[in-house]
C-alpha cells in the first residue's frame, strides 16, 4: 500500500520505516530538508494513489492544527487523513467534521511504543468510522505487535483512549519513583538492583516499564547528573481535568500530575511559605537555600 507519512521525527520517521520493512510504499515529508522525500505537501498528496491515505505525526497542538488544515485542503472525497499525535479528543472531533464537509475522511490514531515501536511494534487506539478503519487496516497491521490494534469507538475516542492511557502512565511510573526511593532509603542493606530486577520474574508489578527500569539502573544505578525534573505533556493534565468534568474520581492520576509539577519547581514559593509559617507560629528552623 502506498501512503504518506508526514512528520519522520523519533517516531514518524520509525513508523515510516516498520511500514517499509514490511512491504508499504512511504513517500515522508518534514520540515528538515536533510529528512524529507519530497519537497511540499502538495508533491506529496500528487505522488499519492487514490484514494489516498496520509499520516500525520506531528507535535501535538498549533503544528498538528496547521498541518491538518494545510493537508485536509489537498484532499479529495474518500481520502483519509489519519491523525497519530496526543491530541485532544476535542479538537480531532472538530477537525474530523471540518474533512466530513467535503467527503475526506479523518481516523484518530492514539499511538503507544515510543522509540521502541520500531523494533517491538506499536500499539494503536483508533476511533473512526469503520469504512475509513477498512481502508487503513494494512496499515495498522504493518506497525502494531500481536494484537496491537483496536478500533475503540467513532472518531475521537482514539485519542479519549490514549489521554487516558497516558494518565495512567504517570501514575504508574510515580508509584515506581516513590517504591525506588523507599528502597534507596532503607537502612537494612536491600541491593536494590536485584530488588527491582526479580520484580520482572513472576511479580504482580512486572510490566514494560519496570524491565525499562530495572535496565537503567543495571547502567547506572546512582543515576548522578540526573536532575529530579519530570517533564509533563498534556494528556495528563487533560484527564485529570476530564476526571473532574465527568465526576471520576482519579486521584492517582491528578497527584501524580501535581509531582510532576512539584518536580518543575512550581511549588517553590508556596514551600517557602509554610516553612516561614512554621517558624512563624512555632519558632521552627528555616533552612536557607545553598547558593550554587
Amino acid at each position: 500500500m502506498k501512503l504518506g507519512m508526514i512528520g519522520l521525527g523519533r517516531m514518524g520517521g520509525n513508523m515510516a520505516e516498520r511500514l517499509r520493512r514490511n512491504g508499504h510504499d512511504v513517500v515522508g515529508y518534514d520540515r528538515d530538508p536533510q529528512t524529507t522525500q519530497v519537497a511540499t505537501l502538495q508533491e506529496l498528496v500528487a505522488a499519492l494513489p487514490t484514494p489516498r491515505v496520509v499520516w500525520v505525526m506531528v507535535p501535538a497542538g498549533p503544528a498538528t492544527e496547521e498541518t491538518v488544515s494545510t493537508v485536509g485542503a489537498l484532499l479529495a472525497k474518500d481520502d483519509v487523513l489519519i491523525e497519530g499525535g496526543n491530541s485532544f479528543y476535542r479538537d480531532s472531533i472538530r477537525r474530523a467534521a471540518t474533512l466530513a464537509e467535503r467527503g475526506v475522511g479523518f481516523i484518530d490514531a492514539g499511538t503507544s511504543g515510543g522509540i521502541w515501536g520500531l523494533s517491538e511494534g506499536y500499539c494503536i487506539m483508533a476511533g473512526g468510522d469503520p469504512a475509513h478503519v477498512a481502508v487503513a487496516q494494512p496499515i495498522f497491521d504493518a506497525l502494531v505487535q500481536a494484537d496491537g490494534f483496536a478500533h475503540v469507538g467513532p472518531v475521537g475516542a482514539g485519542h479519549f483512549t490514549k489521554m487516558v492511557h497516558n494518565g495512567i502512565e504517570y501514575g504508574m511510573m510515580q508509584a515506581f519513583g516513590e517504591g525506588y526511593d523507599l528502597l534507596q532509603a532503607s537502612d537494612v542493606g536491600v541491593d536494590v538492583g536485584k530488588a527491582v530486577e526479580v520484580w520482572r520474574h513472576g511479580s504482580v508489578v512486572r510490566s514494560w516499564l519496570l524491565d525499562l527500569m530495572a535496565g537503567m539502573l543495571k547502567r547506572d544505578a546512582t543515576l548522578e547528573g540526573i536532575a529530579p525534573v519530570v517533564a509533563d505533556s498534556g494528556e495528563g493534565r487533560w484527564a485529570a481535568i476530564e476526571a473532574v468534568e465527568l465526576g471520576v474520581p482519579a486521584p492517582v492520576i491528578s497527584l501524580a500530575l501535581a509531582m510532576r509539577f512539584a518536580s518543575q519547581g512550581k511549588g517553590d514559593y508556596g514551600a517557602k511559605q509554610l516553612a516561614l509559617l512554621r517558624h512563624s507560629f512555632g519558632g521552627h528552623a528555616v533552612s536557607k537555600q545553598k547558593k550554587s
